[in-house]
């Protein structure tokens, strides 16, 4: 049975939280905090399989707490609760950059949790937390000048990659840790990139706007939200909106995006399995597909249709660098991998498929 600890300052909330968790065998509250000051004198001397923390507390609110237990280096596996809204988009957003694992939509009025959609998906993101490997902390941050040096470096290489002739796409595929890889991969790519960059994050309407600006704002290549009729340029990252199926089509002798409303597939919208089997009409030479961390089985079955009508090179990101290893894991066990590289290698890998101009 996992030991759960939850951190919220609304003992009503509190009350509904736990009894969700403990209505499922698989878990217990062991037990429960105000705010981040008595969560960090928990976490200080006990041990927990994973942590449901709210955002906005008094004394010590939910990113602070983030930033002392990295500064302590304890290491914790945390799903966060956060409100639907563009300002909770941002705050869970820096929560994900700190080490969370994962979010949840936490309504404002208690009693709204109570349902069972609430409910299921709560526990479902819970149980891959629990079961998500412990965050590492690296030794030491790199300075600007060194990630400056580090993208030179790699726009170099793609300079004098060979074989990357011809008209390709980059189709990208994350979940749960998904944000966090991003900002591994996405800042590392040169804004020459010789190729579009399309992703498919899980995540609900109203946070891939916000992943989006924050990618851009600390890239050298142009990230957007890929918004309906965006016309595919290469150098640019599209990230597909929460909420819809993300399509490619061709059209007029150009690639757009096309959004679709069909229901969830995989368990998840947008899926991944959507935007792979629409490139199968597609004019693109050739397609590097890249599945990066999160849980379940989403790509695996579009790559394998995709591989049936084009030319295609897959990435899987390496199990050790994973949050969740089930994405990347499906993938390689349907055999339809080319690559399987650690995280810190997958920018330079896009570059060597498919170089700079």
């Amino acid at each position: 049975m996992k030991k759960i600890l939850v951190v919220d300052d609304s003992a009503l909330m509190r009350r509904v939280l736990c009894d969700i968790i403990n209505s499922d065998s698989r878990f217990h509250v062991e037990d429960r905090a105000n705010n981040g000051v008595e969560a960090l004198e928990l976490l200080g001397r006990k041990s927990y399989d994973a942590v449901v923390l709210d955002v906005n507390m008094p004394q010590m609110n939910g990113l602070e707490l983030l930033k002392e237990l990295q500064d302590r280096r304890i290491a914790v596996r945390v799903m966060m609760a956060s409100t639907d809204t563009r300002e909770g988009a941002k705050t869970t957003l820096d929560a994900l950059d700190l080490g969370a694992l994962d979010f949840i939509h936490k309504p404002n009025n208690a009693m709204d949790c109570r349902g069972d959609s609430f409910k299921n998906r709560m526990l479902s993101i819970l149980a891959v937390v629990a079961d998500s490997r412990l965050p590492v902390f690296k030794s030491r941050p790199k300075s600007v000048e060194s990630e400056k040096t580090s993208r030179k470096v790699l726009e170099l290489v793609g300079r004098h990659t060979s074989s990357v002739m011809g008209n390709k796409v980059i189709a990208l595929a994350s979940s749960t840790g998904g944000p966090k890889a991003l900002h591994s991969v996405i800042p590392k790519l040169p804004g020459n990139l010789n190729a579009p960059l399309v992703i498919v994050q899980h995540m609900p309407a109203g946070f891939t706007a916000s992943l989006a600006e924050r990618l851009n704002s600390l890239s050298q290549i142009s990230v957007k939200e890929a918004a309906e009729g965006d016309v595919l340029e290469a150098g640019k990252v599209y990230i597909a909106k929460g909420g819809k199926h993300l399509n490619i089509v061709y059209s007029g002798g150009r690639h757009i995006i096309h959004y679709s409303d069909e229901p969830t597939r995989e368990g998840v919208k947008p899926c991944a399995n959507y935007m792979y089997e629409s490139l199968r009409d597609s004019r693109y030479d050739q397609v590097v597909c890249v599945v990066l961390t999160g849980m379940g089985a989403d790509g695996t079955q579009g790559i394998r249709n995709l591989k049936a009508a084009k030319k295609i090179q897959v990435i899987a990101q390496e199990e050790s660098t994973c949050a969740v290893y089930g994405m990347p894991k499906s993938v390689v066990k349907a055999g339809v991998t080319d690559q399987i590289v650690p995280l810190e290698q997958i920018a330079q890998e896009i570059i060597m498929n498919v170089g700079v101009k």
